[in-house]
């Protein structure tokens, strides 16, 4: 079964027993790594609290269309674009009767007719309402419009009856949602990327530090997270929002930053080092602020950690990449990088120039094995972080065939 790693699913629960299954439908989206928001019906909360769906989505549950503080940014549609998939289980009666006729009389109707993801109904009544001949034409309507039935499954129900009407059971509509994903380049994958500079303190006011933005890592960790990756990012000093479905480690000196990564690489599948990480720090850090006192101060330096040469060598190490600034003979200096630290690959980019690297919205990279250079044409950050992940999957999964399969 296909992993759905940060796959978005919105969750639309219909007033009815079944109810009780989608509790246990949440659990099970939210092991396969989904991010589920849940919205309910009023008659859904007789049967079931937003309490107990808030506590096992991780998120506030939605109820009412006419909400003021979600309306005031147009809480309904944005809901209705967050959706990679939306799921109504279960569908009563009269939730399918509404939406074959496009009503949009509360916040679920509303979303379904608003988004443009594609929307699941897995239908659970008694078996006579089933097969109601206004039900069978309600079904029918919904098809042609490219809205999936998923069941009714038959065999006893609440009201002592037998037949067709069952919701299907939480395993089998799991299994349903994740079939309408292609799977994709990192689904399952453990990935670990660092991001940013870091700040290598002289006094209590006052660091040793360098230009990078921390833009590259960032949208590297933001690709590798469309592409189905569980991401932690560990970043250095930035002003840059954490992207979404991504774990933020805010680190501030390269000594913190080889802590948390040297404590976490044994949990990754792939390690990208992509910070602008201090090669020196100050031997000593002044207590105080240090006086202006003299015409010359000295400052010694001692060498930090080489985080990526370290998680290179572990003896049970991730797929490993790192970055090499340069400002000359890049690809030569990254070719000696790749060697002498034993990485599977580097990414060379030339610092110099203006128009890409440090604080620029574009960047022009080598991607270096030890047997070929492939170079990625200048472009925004996002589209070289697409690129970059697209051949790190690749390459990853060269010698990994069997990495990320659900089991």
């Amino acid at each position: 079964m296909a992993t759905l790693n940060n796959r978005q699913i919105l969750l639309g629960v219909t007033g009815g027993i079944a109810a009780y299954k989608s509790a246990e439908l949440v659990r099970r989206l939210r092991d396969a790594g989904a991010v589920v928001r849940v919205v309910m019906t009023r008659a859904a909360c007789e049967f079931i609290t937003p309490l107990t769906m808030q506590a096992l989505s991780g998120n506030p549950v939605h109820r009412e269309l006419l909400d003021e503080t979600a309306e005031a940014a147009m809480g309904h549609i944005e809901l209705a674009r967050w959706a990679d998939l939306v799921l109504v289980a279960p569908a009563s009666a009269d939730f399918i009767a509404r939406l074959a006729h496009g009503l949009a009389d509360d916040l679920l109707a509303t979303l379904c007719l608003a988004t443009d993801a594609p929307v699941l109904v897995a239908p659970a009544m008694n078996q006579a309402m089933w097969r109601n001949p206004a039900t069978r034409h309600n079904c029918g309507v919904l098809a042609q419009r490219g809205v999936d039935l998923l069941g009714p499954g038959s065999g006893s129900q609440a009201c002592g009856d037998t037949g067709p009407g069952r919701m299907l059971e939480p395993a089998e509509l799991l299994a349903a949602v994740a079939s309408r994903f292609a799977p994709r380049n990192l689904d399952g994958i453990r990935v670990m990327i660092t991001a940013g500079p870091t700040r290598e303190a002289l006094d209590p006011v006052r660091y040793i530090s360098n230009h990078s933005s921390g833009k590259m890592g960032f949208a590297i960790a933001a690709a590798a997270a469309e592409a189905g990756a569980a991401v932690t990012l560990v970043s250095g000093p930035v002003h840059l929002d954490t992207p979404a479905r991504v774990a933020r480690i805010d680190v501030s000196s390269a000594m913190e930053m080889h802590e948390a990564v040297m404590s976490r690489a044994a949990q990754c599948d792939i390690f990208i080092a992509c910070a602008a990480v201090a090669d020196y720090r100050p031997e000593h850090c002044a207590g105080q602020k240090i006086k202006k006192s003299t015409e010359r101060m000295e400052v010694r330096l001692v060498r930090n950690p080489d985080i990526v040469a370290d998680v290179a060598a572990l003896e049970s190490r991730p797929f490993t990449v790192g970055f090499a600034a340069e400002t000359t003979d890049v690809v030569a200096y990254a070719r000696g990088k790749l060697a002498a630290k034993r990485l599977d690959l580097i990414v060379a980019n030339d610092v110099a120039r203006g128009d890409i690297g440090f604080n620029s919205e574009f960047n022009e990279v080598c991607l270096i094995s030890a047997t070929d250079t492939t170079e990625l044409a200048r472009g925004t950050k996002a589209q070289i972080a697409r690129a970059l992940v697209a051949a790190i999957g690749a390459r990853f999964r060269e010698g990994n065939p069997a990495a990320g399969e659900a089991s």
